[in-house]
């Protein structure tokens, strides 16, 4: 069956672009540096400073979006007044409006150290800085915004600082995440986007009740909403209703047709349900994203569990050209060569899967199984060992145990092991059943014969 691990992985990957950590840098504030109180005040509320000629023509430029001209004309500016802070904070804003970021991060600055009180430098910088994913330098920005008086910019972008850091934390800390969200809303209306941030951050926090009305209030507002689907979705997926899943997802690809994490959350779905349809869909999802990690481990899984084992093994030895030390990848190429019976070469994928990882239960099995079928009884029998730290024992490995034992000659061992596999099989597996028994003739025979 397919796991709903393994969504996580490729929800995690599809997502992280569509969904990002930063709320939008200055340029995005407003059509123009108005949105953060730089040049849309009225005449009557400017100062007595903005009576220059350049600064005034840059400040009515900069409100038209014409870059060029306000960048020529705060440039001249800035070349007698270098320390103005407000005209500081202008030539930031146009090279931020332009996407030349790190020439506004340094005018953020230089406006900010002329004015260390600037609300608007702080949030354009904190803001800029999460947006280039440069989140230890973006936090202390936002943080200093949420504390200044935003004047006439607005108790409306202070909130914004708060849901910026609401978004950075949403990962490492749900419920610091949680309490900035609120401050941002005790400032400014709930929008679909805070309804969705709550309920990501409720999951996160195992509120899945609270999260799941959260995602319905959303798509009561935004029908159309693929992320709100994707994390209903998933709260369905996890609690394995895969009917109602499906029937929310189909919906959805309806209107987002090209969506991918949609599609592979319906591959999932499909999958888990053992329906045929799985296939083809993650086939031609993973030919629409061929370099995509998650989409090679779910289509490759897939194609396990319908015994293609050689076309699921090329797609994890691609990932292990990758990821030579990723653990879970070894294992899944491990049982691969099992199923075609390369033991030997199975044998010493599970060995580098347990070196890299030692907890890992499944690598563990892998390596006790082959080097029970390669003639290694003893390294079968120290598997089984650091397997059984973590995992209770059941009839397979019980006769794991036995039948290495037995290679090893050690009887009393041996034939307490078969009765306990017999003991725990139940006649599901009857032609070790048989073999165990034929063994314990043999084993009591040669008790009574030693006697």
């Amino acid at each position: 069956m397919f796991s709903v691990a393994r969504f996580g992985l490729i929800a995690a990957s599809i997502c992280a672009a569509a969904v990002a950590i930063a709320q939008p840098s200055a340029s995005a504030l407003g059509a123009a540096p108005s949105a953060v109180g730089a040049a849309s005040q009225t005449a009557g509320a400017l100062s007595a400073q903005r009576d220059t000629d350049e600064r005034s023509a840059a400040e009515s430029a900069i409100a038209g979006a014409d870059w060029k001209t306000a960048e020529a004309k705060l440039g001249a500016w800035l070349g007698s007044h270098p320390a103005d802070a407000r005209a500081l904070f202008d030539a930031g804003f146009v090279a931020d409006a332009q996407n030349r970021f790190d020439q506004a991060a340094a005018l953020y600055r230089r406006a900010i150290a002329a004015d260390p009180k600037s609300f608007e430098a702080h949030l354009s910088l904190g803001l800029l800085l999460a947006q280039q994913k440069k989140l230890d330098e973006a936090r202390p920005e936002l943080e200093i915004a949420t504390n200044l008086d935003p004047g006439d910019a607005g108790q409306a972008l202070k909130a914004r600082a708060w849901r910026a850091l609401a978004r950075i934390d949403r990962d490492t800390d749900p419920a610091a995440a949680s309490s900035e969200l609120l401050q941002a809303l005790k400032l400014s209306p709930e929008t679909p986007a805070d309804t969705l941030l709550s309920a990501e951050l409720a999951e996160k926090t195992g509120q899945n009740v609270d999260a799941e009305a959260a995602y319905r209030r959303v798509l009561t507002e935004e029908p159309d909403s693929a992320t709100a689907a994707a994390g209903l979705a998933h709260l369905l997926i996890v609690r394995k209703q895969f009917g109602d899943a499906e029937a929310l997802l189909r919906a959805s690809l309806a209107k987002n047709p090209d969506d991918p994490t949609l599609t592979a959350q319906l591959a999932t779905v499909l999958a888990d349900q053992d329906k045929a349809e799985a296939l083809p869909l993650l086939q031609r999802l993973h030919a629409a994203h061929p370099a995509d990690p998650s989409i090679s481990r779910m289509l490759a899984e897939v194609l396990a569990d319908a015994g293609d084992y050689a076309g699921s093994d090329r797609l994890y030895t691609g990932l292990l050209n990758s990821h030579p030390d990723d653990a879970g990848l070894l294992v899944a190429h491990g049982q691969n060569l099992v199923r075609q019976t390369h033991f030997a070469d199975a044998f010493t994928v599970f060995d580098k899967a347990t070196q890299i990882d030692a907890s890992n239960t499944d690598a563990w099995s892998g390596l006790a199984f082959t080097a029970s079928r390669t003639g290694r009884p003893d390294v079968a029998l120290h598997a089984l060992a650091i397997r059984s730290r973590y995992l209770p024992e059941n009839a397979s490995t019980f006769f794991l145990w036995a039948i290495s034992y037995d290679s090893l000659h050690q009887k009393t061992q041996a034939a307490a092991y078969y009765h306990r596999f017999l003991d725990t099989a139940g006649g599901k597996l009857p032609n070790q059943e048989w073999q165990a028994r034929r063994r314990l003739e043999v084993l009591e025979k040669q008790g009574q014969t030693a006697r």
